[in-house]
């Protein structure tokens, strides 16, 4: 009887090759020529992404403030939705989105994102999508929308004081590159690429404060903010920085960095502060912009500032980001990826377009 089973299990064709057993067939003639030929290399691979991947989720997520703020953003994030942010918040936005035919939740990710970060605004925003009846299209939106904000309330504070130590006037730059994206963008992809949205009235919405206890509010939320952190952001921040160990290990990241410095130079971006917006940390690079002062073009300023005041790094986005998405709304992670990938190069088109028109009005 047993044998019967284990044969009906076996599948047909078995002796056929399939890809992947051609592709395992290589790899471990691969794997046994290096240890022939270059036996250390095997280590030296896994010694070259453990010392990528170690800095970032160690010293960054671990150990470092990062870690400890996206838990302090999921509990203020949950107390403001529970003392009616989130309804207030519609309350505003719905005369505007209904002119625009537009779900007016789809703001709701990109102003806990400025107030929180960028991981607890999914966390909380998604299921309000959801609750709101929000399409697809419009879920999308939402994404694209959010990662126009700056990830986190740090980042946004340390921006204004690199601006002051460069003596750039902060308040228009902050209505055009933060305030105005909220706006404009839904409006522009509803009209483009997400097309399926549809005009809400306040009656046709639930409200979206929660009864629960306060106290239990608060418990349950730095309970949420820690599997955040353990279960979703760190695996997803390793997983980037996994690849980009490889690729330093084959040799090609050095000119894929210097390529992207120069990219970066050419649409008025400081490189050194925006390679550190893109692969590690938007936080870290305003600080060092208001630390590296005196060597820094001041016309590179608001680019810069514009780029970190976003959802990068890339980790956020092809990690971070689609993984809290995929658990809370109804996207699958390509599509949360996508939808991502979109609000990012209108990002940094909006972050070219005032670093060559707006600086010389900010700047002298």
């Amino acid at each position: 009887m047993g044998n019967e089973q284990q044969q009906k299990h076996v599948p047909p064709n078995r002796s056929k090759w399939h890809l992947y057993e051609v592709i395992g067939i290589l790899l471990v003639v691969i794997s046994l020529a290096l240890l022939l030929l270059a036996p250390n290399s095997l280590a030296n691979l896994f010694d070259t992404v453990i010392k990528e991947v170690k800095p970032v989720v160690v010293d960054i997520f671990l150990t470092g403030e990062v870690g400890i703020a996206i838990i302090v953003s999921v509990i203020m994030g949950r107390m403001l939705e529970r003392l009616g942010f989130t309804d207030g918040l519609i309350r505003i936005f719905v005369p505007i989105m209904k002119v625009f035919k537009i779900n007016p939740s789809v703001i709701v990710p990109s102003v806990y994102n400025i107030l929180g970060d960028i991981n607890a605004a999914g966390k909380i925003a998604g299921p309000i999508l959801v609750k709101a009846n929000a399409t697809k299209s419009e879920q999308k939106i939402a994404i694209a929308t959010m990662v126009q904000s700056p990830q986190s309330f740090a980042t946004f504070v340390l921006g204004l004081i690199a601006l002051s130590v460069f003596g750039i006037n902060g308040f228009p730059l902050i209505i055009l590159s933060i305030f105005i994206p909220i706006i404009i963008v839904p409006v522009l992809l509803s009209r483009t690429i997400y097309r399926d949205t549809k005009k809400v009235t306040l009656d046709n919405l639930p409200r979206f404060t929660p009864n629960t206890k306060f106290m239990n509010t608060i418990f349950s939320s730095a309970k949420e903010g820690a599997e955040l952190l353990f279960l979703i952001i760190i695996p997803a921040v390793a997983v980037v920085f996994f690849f980009i160990g490889v690729l330093k290990f084959i040799g090609v990241w050095d000119p894929i960095e210097l390529s992207l410095a120069s990219v970066l130079t050419i649409i008025s971006i400081e490189p050194t502060t925006g390679i550190i917006s893109i692969l590690a940390a938007p936080t870290l690079a305003v600080a060092q912009l208001a630390e590296l002062a005196t060597t820094i073009d001041p016309r590179l300023i608001v680019g810069s500032f514009v780029l970190a005041n976003s959802g990068l790094p890339l980790s956020v986005i092809f990690g971070q980001v689609p993984a809290t998405w995929a658990e809370t709304s109804d996207l699958h992670e390509r599509e949360v990826i996508m939808a991502a990938v979109i609000g990012i190069i209108i990002r940094v088109a909006t972050a070219c377009l005032l670093g060559y028109f707006l600086t010389p009005f900010l700047v002298v």
